[in-house]
């Protein structure tokens, strides 16, 4: 039977089902595995299942010339914590689970927009310090979001689902950049850049993947580009985001608010950020229900059975 290491704590039942399959050592935990753990993971497992956080650099793939692992089977869409490319010249596969998490994250996109125009989390606080005096005509006026030019930075399986719900459930006219034009079932503008697209919209949405091809992407051009009203909301990967040039322009106020999910040096978030009131900061929640990460992690399970069954895999990277 495979000898598999499930790298952190995942739903009951998804930790069942690989017992079920393989022998299987659950290290559950929230933390993130040391550089020792995953080099000790690379030669004691002839799989693992790591997740966002796990730096498998390609330092650590050199650190063991002669790995009895095989397959690294990502719980999660996104990869750029594992360096690919020496993983494959180590002969060990790389797999992720897309799909599972499109829909749930498009649901944070939509949530991030409204409590950034809506000036929700604001709002919340000042309930909460006991400092609200009641409702009037001009109280916490924020940006109305039906109606409204969209922005998207990268227009993969996520960025189509928050074009999706904005077009149809709030009248947004729909623009975008992306390496390629899409064949969408609505009228969309696509733009060379994302600074080009800043210029022409009232939010703007980063949905690419991370890693060296974009990171910063989301630069000081393009939050000068953004027109004063304008919101920004990641819901992608923290380095797409120079945080410093964004930290700029909220606090000298060139931009309407943002809304964030993920930061560039997760969970370390500057306090300058946290000091902004117009800012809405999660937990990097965009997955976080349980049904998605079932289904995340018997992806993550069905890649593994695959590749110990000599089949295809799923979904490689």
């Amino acid at each position: 039977m495979p000898k598999v290491l499930i790298a952190r704590n995942l739903p009951d039942s998804v930790v069942d089902e690989a017992r079920a399959l393989f022998d299987v050592t659950y290290r559950d935990r929230p933390d993130p595995m040391s550089e020792a753990e995953m080099i000790s993971s690379l030669r004691d497992y002839d799989a693992v299942l790591p997740t966002l956080g796990d730096l498998y650099a390609a330092s650590i793939f050199a650190a063991v010339p002669d790995p009895r692992c095989r397959l690294l089977a990502n719980f999660g869409v996104g990869y750029n914590h594992i360096d690919v490319a020496a993983a494959r010249a180590a002969g060990i596969a790389v797999t992720n689970t897309p799909g599972a998490v499109t829909d749930a994250t498009a649901d944070i996109a939509l949530m991030l927009m409204l409590m950034s125009c809506r000036r929700a989390a604001e709002g919340e606080r000042l309930v909460r310090a006991g400092k609200w005096e009641g409702w009037h005509p001009v109280q916490m006026l924020g940006l109305h979001l039906s109606g409204k030019r969209l922005g998207i930075v990268g227009m993969g399986r996520i960025g189509q689902a928050i074009a999706h719900r904005c077009h149809y459930g709030f009248g947004m006219t729909v623009a975008y950049s992306s390496r390629s034009r899409k064949d969408l079932p609505y009228e969309a503008t696509r733009h060379d850049t994302a600074a080009a697209l800043a210029a022409e919209v009232d939010i703007l949405v980063a949905a690419v993947p991370g890693g060296a091809e974009t990171r910063h992407m989301i630069n000081a051009s393009v939050f000068e580009a953004l027109p004063g009203h304008a919101h920004f909301v990641n819901i992608s990967r923290g380095d797409v985001v120079d945080e410093s040039a964004l930290i700029e322009v909220l606090e000298r106020g060139g931009i309407g608010g943002a809304g964030l999910d993920v930061y560039e040096h997760e969970p370390d978030v500057p306090e300058r950020l946290k000091a902004l009131e117009r800012v809405t900061l999660l937990p990097h929640l965009g997955t976080a229900t349980l049904e998605v990460r079932e289904d995340m992690g018997r992806m993550a399970v069905a890649n593994l059975k695959a590749f110990f069954a000599g089949e295809d895999l799923p979904n490689p990277v």
